[in-house]
């Protein structure tokens, strides 16, 4: 443990929770050297503050060793698996069932850096970069994210995100967005997702800005994604890590919440 431990490190109790859905070591071969509730501090730490992995500080394990569990959790598909985990105890301490029938679509662009990778042009939002599109449950916790180039229309980038639900959310009946989702994707989600799109539009006769039903859960959410300093742009080379920081982002959350650290 550091001596100083850093805003972002977990509590014993927040560890103790995450502890078993991480892999124990392995029966053969070379003993694991490390301590994985320090792997899991240095990538949270990496996660808020925005630095770069050869810039971790020095009381973590290396970084290339951090990294290293980094992409084998995110290719094991583990950080999705923590995420449902996590997702299903924070819904039951709410009071609901551990599978949504409800949910909000939305997606956020972003700008990328010089690191390369898949990009586009948003004419919308006049940004060169990528877009997040997330599905949440009516309490904002992650259902789905798939990172894709911006210049791909809403209405394409959900069926990404969509096609993904009948297999994982078999309660699930509807799907609440905004008018960017309207037209043809309503009558295809009915038919593919067997799921009812309802559109949420704002109302004519209000000027300025309103918060509309609903769609206001996902907003919520992607603004507390937006926290997260490696979030702030899209910095990575691959889609696919830049979805694993979301989800990652979204289990630091829920560990907080479900065993929030004492004020004293």
């Amino acid at each position: 443990m550091n001596n100083i431990p850093y805003r972002t490190d977990l509590t014993d109790e927040q560890w103790k929770l995450l502890k078993p859905m991480l892999p124990l070591p392995a029966s053969r071969g070379r003993k694991r050297k490390v301590e994985l509730r320090q792997v899991m501090n240095a990538i949270f730490y990496l996660l808020h503050t925005g630095c770069q992995w050869r810039h971790l500080p020095k009381e973590f394990p290396a970084w290339q060793t951090v990294y290293g569990y980094f992409r084998k959790f995110h290719n094991d598909g583990l950080l999705e698996q923590i995420n449902q985990r996590l997702r299903q105890r924070v819904r039951q301490q709410a009071g609901r069932k551990r599978q949504p029938s409800a949910a909000i679509i939305d997606s956020q662009t972003v700008k990328t850096t010089e690191q390369g990778g898949q990009r586009g042009f948003d004419g919308g939002k006049k940004i060169n970069g990528r877009k997040r599109h997330i599905l949440v449950d009516t309490i904002g916790l992650l259902l789905l994210v798939v990172v894709h180039s911006a210049a791909l229309q809403d209405r394409d980038g959900a069926k990404l995100v969509l096609a993904k639900v009948q297999e994982r959310f078999t309660r699930l009946r509807l799907i609440w967005a905004d008018s960017a989702y309207s037209g043809q994707l309503v009558e295809w989600v009915k038919e593919q997702v067997r799921c009812v799109l309802e559109i949420v539009r704002r109302r004519d006769d209000v000027a300025g800005f309103e918060v509309l039903p609903r769609r206001w859960v996902v907003e919520r959410s992607l603004a507390w994604i937006s926290r997260c300093r490696r979030l702030s742009k899209d910095y990575e080379a691959l889609t696919e890590t830049s979805e694993a920081y979301v989800y990652l982002a979204m289990i630091h959350l829920m560990l907080k919440r479900l065993k929030p650290a004492s004020s004293g």
